[in-house]
């Protein structure tokens, strides 16, 4: 480690000024950066054709397509498009998330220049949600419209503002439908070339939506520049990604920037291999994650804290399950939370009995409007909540906020240059400095030693005040309940603006404990009283009424995405969660209430 440091030491810099403000900066070389994505595909269907790119799960195996094969597709799909007159400005969205024909697809729209719009799921497939599917439908007017299935995707295909785009499916296209297939038919010559040739840095290859949690969301342009630099900076800071190449299993959706601008990326710009989990982290589907896992190891697991809490659980039962995880397995990377201690303790426990070593355990930072990665803790001897130190030719700008606490902002190659469409909300994304201001806090890790980085320390935005006056940090006290209750719970959202006290409205793991019909809280007296007995055990840590939950109500009906309750993302929105459940805030502060837990 102090090796390690040292280091570090001459590839971290620290500027302070007068006024607090820290600068924080990389003097980590940078490597060779792509042009475009399509040099990456290129590199590997010439080095190696025959390796496995792509795969996705069909009866009880795989489709599997190959490095040369895939760019063969590819081109004959980019002809297809330039036929059609796709090219930079002509947009394309799909509804469906992440399957082999949408990674050609994806990969020949941005051969020529054509941005491609992966939209949630849940936008098409939940009724409710269909405003938010027209909203972004509206905002970049696609001239063609994917869905995987078109009798799934029936109800939004039929959405009358859809009429007269062109529709693709790759399953039950109907006569007014084109078949993917039929995409595939075309051949590519001269014209093909000239429009690849004339994709660079400033092209744009998608639109991301953000999550929309406090506004309608805002399209965030990902430019070639912003993906091909960002995978520059994770192999200039993880070189076992260019050691062999990666392997990874991986299930989150394509209209997130950590799967389909981080995952998918680094697996193509390594030569890697990527397996499609048909699976997720929700009851009635993780147990099809555990049978990929056990067909298929892998050298990277990147996942979000509750797919590890809940793989921890089943690998305690399985030793064939734990031997086909931790196999051959490099790095264990999490991020969207904190990943409890007890999570990360196990994950290293087992790793060690397993294979008598611990793959390397990290997170990172970052945001849709930074590519995804801006910040990586990728110098070793990381803990939990650990986001590290800035990649190269990325700046942090660290703005005093409370003691020991700084707001974030960001400068470098790999951050968005503008909002979709939206001057206003641009000009005031962007400080004097060209930083962006990203509304994040951080703290340092160890204020005394900067190559420890910092932590992630919530949201600005998300803090109040107790009636006291007092700040309440919303975000780090969701992140150290979260951390407390563990597999108990899905979500929480801290309560008390205004209020005497902090309190806690908890969505509990439906794998764990459900609600009966109709039942507004959870009346189950076991469950209940180990998430108190958790939530104590914090409280008696708290050094003070803005760290120390007082109450909390355990919730019967999981949050709903039609309501808006829950982001693309998949994240809580905690603005229209209190809105519609101002009854229940009302209960969980009522001390007659006897469904209300108190610590």
């Amino acid at each position: 480690m102090t090796g390690t440091n040292e280091y570090l030491r001459h590839h971290v810099t620290r500027q302070q000024r007068e006024d607090g403000t820290v600068i924080l900066g990389s003097g980590l070389g940078l490597g060779p950066v792509a042009r475009n994505c399509g040099e990456w595909l290129h590199r590997w269907a010439d080095e190696a054709p025959n390796r496995l790119f792509l795969a996705e799960r069909s009866g009880a195996g795989w489709r599997e397509v190959a490095y040369g094969e895939m760019l063969d597709q590819v081109r004959a799909v980019a002809a297809s498009l330039l036929e059609r007159g796709f090219g930079p400005g002509k947009t394309i969205a799909a509804l469906s998330g992440p399957g082999v024909d949408h990674a050609i697809l994806t990969l020949a729209a941005q051969y020529v220049g054509a941005p491609i719009v992966p939209l949630a799921e849940q936008y098409s497939l939940i009724p409710e949600a269909h405003s938010s599917l027209l909203y972004a439908v509206n905002k970049v007017r696609p001239a063609m419209i994917y869905a995987s299935d078109s009798d799934r995707f029936a109800a939004a295909l039929a959405l009358p503002e859809l009429a007269g785009i062109e529709q693709v499916a790759s399953r039950g296209a109907g006569p007014n439908q084109t078949r993917f297939e039929s995409l595939l038919s075309g051949r590519a010559g001269p014209e093909v070339d000239a429009a690849h040739a004339a994709v660079g840095p400033d092209t744009m290859a998608k639109i991301l939506f953000t999550s929309g949690s406090t506004s309608m969301p805002k399209g965030v342009p990902q430019t070639q520049r912003m993906m091909c630099v960002n995978q520059a900076q994770y192999l200039a800071c993880l070189p076992m990604l260019g050691a062999r190449p990666p392997v990874m299993l991986d299930w989150l959706p394509w209209n997130h920037v950590f799967a389909s601008s981080s995952n998918f990326n680094m697996i193509l710009a390594n030569g890697g291999t990527l397996y499609l989990d048909d699976g997720k982290p929700v009851k009635g589907l993780f147990d099809r994650t555990l049978e990929n896992i056990r067909m298929q190891g892998a050298t990277l697991s990147c996942n979000v804290p509750i797919a590890y809490a809940l793989l921890i659980a089943a690998m305690r039962e399985d030793a064939d399950l734990r031997r086909s995880f931790f196999a051959d397995l490099d790095l264990i990377f999490y991020a969207g939370a904190s990943l409890p201690q007890d999570v990360w303790t196990a994950l290293e426990d087992m790793a060690q009995q397993e294979t008598g070593r611990v793959p390397m355990m990290t997170s990172s930072w970052g945001m849709t409007e930074t590519a995804p990665a801006a910040i990586l803790h990728y110098q070793g001897g990381a803990s939990t909540g650990m986001i590290g130190v800035p990649l190269p030719q990325l700046e942090t700008k660290l703005i005093p906020d409370q003691p020991g606490r700084y707001e974030l902002r960001v400068r470098g190659p790999n951050i968005m240059p503008e909002y979709f469409e939206d001057p206003d909300r641009t000009a005031e994304s962007f400080d004097e400095e060209g930083f962006f201001v990203t509304g994040d806090a951080v703290c340092f890790a160890d204020p005394d030693d900067i190559t420890r980085g910092v932590r992630f320390d919530g949201r600005v935005a998300e803090d109040f005040k107790l009636m006291t006056g007092i700040w309440v940090h919303a975000s780090a006290l969701r992140l150290a309940a979260l951390a407390a209750l563990g597999a108990l719970v899905q979500d929480v959202v801290v309560t008390g603006a205004g209020r005497a006290d902090v309190g806690l409205l908890i969505f509990p793991n439906p794998a764990r404990v459900q609600a009966g019909p109709g039942e507004p809280t959870i009346a189950d007296a076991d469950y209940c009283g180990e998430v108190a007995a958790r939530l104590r055990e914090l409280a008696s840590h708290a050094t003070g009424s803005s760290s120390r939950i007082v109450r909390a109500l355990v919730l019967g009906e999981p949050p709903s995405v039609g309501d808006g309750e829950i982001t693309a993302k998949g994240s809580l929105n905690n603005r229209a969660i209190l809105s519609r459940r101002a009854a229940l805030l009302e209960r969980l502060y009522d001390d007659a209430d006897a469904a209300v837990l108190r610590m």
